[in-house]
């Protein structure tokens, strides 16, 4: 089991350098657009923390 997750692992690292240097405009996107749902996703947690308290 511990590896098949190695493979699986480094799988995952390969792909994410081959698409940064294939297509880096491409790549960016991805990550901002992770990264604003990251950010909304933080927010809706902060507001519902906020209406609890309240």
């Amino acid at each position: 089991m511990a590896q098949a997750k190695k493979v699986v692992l480094y799988m995952l690292v390969v792909f994410v350098l081959y698409t940064i240097i294939t297509s880096p405009q491409r790549a960016a996107d991805l990550v901002q657009v992770g990264f604003e749902g990251i950010s909304s996703a933080a927010q809706g947690v902060g507001e519902f923390m906020t209406s609890l308290v309240n």
